[in-house]
């Protein structure tokens, strides 16, 4: 039993299921089609039991609906209310396109697998399933890097900055697609390659083949997609908390000269509303690393081969890594005043009935560094 790493006493439902699939390993219900995709490493390892199959295609679902409603009312409220089509909320909206698209392309077919307890779908839209999941992870981290580079600019560099365009907005937005399709389509043409996972009804890139073609991926992947992004929000974000620091630091002792309580003009109450967005971006780009670095150390442990993995360990991954997708419109719902408001004015019934009259009297005093992305 040792093999299976059943320790211990168990109850006699378990011990009756272990014998049952005493000779079964989670390999066998893959279809013969499938098989040269699978890694010998997941031999060794009994059948999932059901439950946690259900249990995924359970979370999934749920995560599915959320995100799907979230991201869907970001996109139509963003894009169709008049103040909220600024040139940095185009980057919003191809952040939460991306976290749409993760769970419409992905959820389905996830849910199916699990019922099947197995990827009954062929190979080649296996293939399609992992491109699509690792396309919709690199736009989303990057788009959140170009949002994070975008309040530096504002906040940092003030009125030295330069104005960002719906131009250089598109061109922003070009380059991340760009950039994200050219490292998950390389799988695509041998570069790696994508595989079933150790659960079995999902798939992913390969990061159990040791030879080098495979690792070379994983490593430069883990770069430029991982990485690269966090070392740039981490420099932006520094300078950020930086001028912020400096902003109130002055504020305090301009008002103690004056001999008043605080100042406030209709330029701090930008500076305000920058730094509030800021924080709201901050959070969304925690959330992220929070959801996807599981999944980067399962990859790490696969090419490395320090520390065993399981297929259940892949089921947490990729709940985690799809778990992002539906970070974002909970964020910006609960941050956002100009979102909030437009979304209720779009459907009444989402509004709270009490402070209504403050929320709006809180809106019309506050200019957002949404609404105003020149500044």
């Amino acid at each position: 039993m040792d093999h299976f790493g059943i320790i211990g006493p168990q109850s006699p439902q378990a011990l009756t299921w272990t014998i049952s699939v005493a000779n079964l390993t989670v390999v066998d219900k893959v279809p013969p089609e499938m098989l040269h995709l699978v890694d010998t490493y997941w031999y060794q390892f009994p059948p999932l039991e059901t439950k946690w199959h259900a249990a995924l295609a359970t979370t999934i679902g749920i995560l599915a609906l959320t995100s799907i409603v979230g991201n869907g009312c970001v996109i139509l409220i963003f894009s169709s209310t008049k103040g909220l089509r600024t040139p940095c909320n185009l980057m919003v909206i191809n952040l939460a396109l991306a976290d749409f698209m993760m769970m419409f392309t992905m959820a389905p077919p996830l849910i199916i697998n699990s019922y099947h307890e197995t990827w009954v779908f062929g190979p080649l839209m296996c293939e399609i399933y992992g491109m699509f999941g690792s396309l919709s992870g690199c736009v989303s981290i990057w788009s959140m890097t170009m949002i994070a580079y975008d309040r530096f600019n504002v906040i940092v560099k003030g009125l030295s900055a330069k104005p960002l365009t719906y131009f250089g907005s598109v061109l922003r937005i070009l380059f991340v697609w760009v950039n994200s399709l050219v490292w998950t389509l390389a799988p695509l043409f041998g570069w790696n390659r994508y595989v079933p996972e150790g659960n079995m009804s999902a798939c992913g890139t390969d990061y159990l083949s040791k030879d080098w073609i495979s690792v070379s991926y994983i490593y430069a992947y883990s770069i430029f997609v991982y990485w690269l992004p966090l070392l740039l929000i981490i420099y932006c974000y520094t300078y950020i908390l930086k001028a912020v620091s400096a902003h109130e630091r002055n504020m305090r002792e301009q008002a103690k000269k004056m001999n008043v309580a605080s100042l406030r003009s209709s330029e701090t109450s930008k500076k305000n509303a920058e730094i509030r967005l800021a924080k709201v971006a901050l959070v969304t780009i925690t959330l992220w690393f929070m959801a996807w670095t599981p999944y980067l150390v399962i990859n790490y442990a696969g090419i490395f081969g320090t520390s065993p993995i399981s297929p259940l360990q892949t089921i947490w991954g990729s709940v985690f890594a799809k778990a992002n997708a539906v970070y974002n419109p909970i964020v910006y719902g609960i941050s956002h005043p100009k979102y909030r408001a437009a979304l209720y004015k779009r459907f009444p019934a989402l509004a709270f009935r009490k402070n209504n009259s403050t929320e709006q009297e809180s809106i019309a005093s506050t200019t957002t560094a949404a609404d105003n992305c020149e500044t």
